[in-house]
């Protein structure tokens, strides 16, 4: 007969006895303990590989559209028969785009996730893309330029957003890491447009289609974070219900940065539309004037990464913004006096100028303590920033057409160059917008 113990065993473990036995409940606190501890321990590092290619894709189509019109802007005048005012217009219209699309960004991103929105942004940058060439008049190529403008814009917006929320502590690194990336794909973009248009029988509408197919490569990494809706932040729900009461207007931080953004802005936009023109105008074949804005974009591969480090460690940004802002007025003066003789001298200098974008981009994460904050900070200083910068080059085109040459266009450019310092360094300021608000 078996002993006490083995029949004390079957007894209890016995399927009767097991199924008679009560059912623990599993306590809604441990669980909820268990999801904080799982969302402490952070993503994946696969996850935040893929982020990560998705930014330095997503920011190498953020620039093309637009550079690479500018490398054949003349002849896409003469295809479509635009005056020069028109053509003012057409470079005008990155900037209208990104302040009215671009303040949709942070609502689409609550309601839809960041990855969502950049991922739809994508799409939208590739159907402009292979659009735009394919239509046959001036207001069907203003439409689908829009339409990747559209997309540009909110994926601009939302690059902070999505640095601050995946990578917390590395914001200078990875700032520095997409904007090297909008610097190489603006510069690739305006160096190869030319010739490649060239090597595809020289139709204009060949060389500025070809660049949806970098723009449809960007939109695979963000598939698999279409369905990712958490917050932005990671902070408590109690601290997303503070956000919304900063009254950001208040701010005079979030004021200088919108200024300071805008009016880089409008030199970047000058720079990319016309810049080519004015080198050709000068006796500059239009290979080389679209290898110097190539040059002047490519000062932004190297320094931006170089930028936003240095500016996290420094506690006020102001002398950076007067560095930069110094190199671009000595380039546009010798933009002015010897715009041939010295070309790549004022190419290289317009460059350097040319990185208080990556330098504004850093401020807007340095200025706000939550990743909430840096949405409606991100949102409100480039929306109002683009607004800003919408008349600049405009405003270049009908000087130039109405003056006949490039003096006053150039005089207007350096001019706006100081009040961009003094709106950088009062954004530069060891301050964030919780502060004043």
């Amino acid at each position: 007969m078996p002993d006490d113990e083995t029949q004390y065993r079957t007894r209890t473990l016995s399927p009767a006895n097991t199924a008679d036995a009560p059912t623990k409940t599993p306590d809604p606190r441990t669980a909820q303990a268990q999801q904080t501890a799982q969302a402490a321990a952070g993503p994946s590092p696969w996850l935040l590989r893929l982020v990560a290619i998705g930014l330095v894709l997503t920011a190498l189509n953020l620039r093309p559209a637009i550079t690479s019109l500018g490398a054949l802007l003349e002849e896409v005048q003469d295809g479509l028969h635009m005056s020069g005012s028109v053509a003012g217009v057409l470079t005008s219209v990155p900037p209208l785009c990104f302040a009215v699309f671009g303040i949709m960004a942070p609502r689409l991103a609550r309601r839809f996730g960041p990855g969502a929105v950049v991922c739809t942004g994508m799409i939208a940058i590739t159907a402009g893309l292979v659009i735009r060439p394919l239509v046959g008049g001036t207001a069907g190529f203003l439409a689908a330029s829009a339409l990747a403008l559209m997309g540009i814009a909110v994926s601009n917006v939302l690059m902070p957003v999505i640095v601050k929320r995946w990578f917390p502590d590395r914001v200078g690194s990875m700032t520095g890491l997409y904007s090297m990336a909008l610097a190489l794909g603006t510069s690739l973009a305006a160096a190869v447009t030319v010739p490649m248009t060239h090597a595809l029988g020289g139709s204009w509408k060949a060389g500025l289609g070809i660049w949806a197919v970098l723009a449809a490569a960007a939109i695979l990494p963000w598939i698999p974070l279409v369905r990712d809706r958490r917050g932005t932040s990671g902070h408590s729900p109690a601290h997303h219900r503070d956000v919304p009461t900063l009254k950001i207007t208040r701010s005079r931080t979030a004021w200088g940065l919108a200024c300071f953004f805008g009016l880089q802005a409008t030199a970047a936009y000058i720079t990319m539309g016309w810049m080519p023109q004015i080198f050709r105008d000068a006796g500059v074949s239009a290979g080389t004037a679209g290898v110097l804005l190539a040059v002047t974009m490519a000062m932004g591969v190297p320094l931006a990464f170089v930028i936003p480090g240095v500016a996290t460690r420094m506690k006020t940004q102001g002398p950076m913004v007067v560095l930069l802002g110094s190199c671009g007025l000595i380039g546009y003066a010798g933009l002015y006096l010897a715009p041939a003789g010295g070309a790549w001298v004022w190419a290289l200098l317009l460059g350097i100028s040319n990185c208080a974008f990556p330098l504004a981009l850093t401020m807007i994460g340095m200025r706000s303590r939550s990743g909430a904050g840096v949405v409606r900070l991100s949102a409100f200083a480039q929306s109002t920033g683009y607004l800003i910068s919408i008349p600049g080059p405009l405003l270049v085109g009908v000087l130039h057409q109405h003056s006949g040459g490039w003096g006053l266009p150039i005089a207007l450019m350096a001019g706006l160059m100081v009040p961009q310092m003094v709106a950088g360094i009062l954004a530069g300021r060891d301050r964030t917008i919780e502060d004043e608000c």
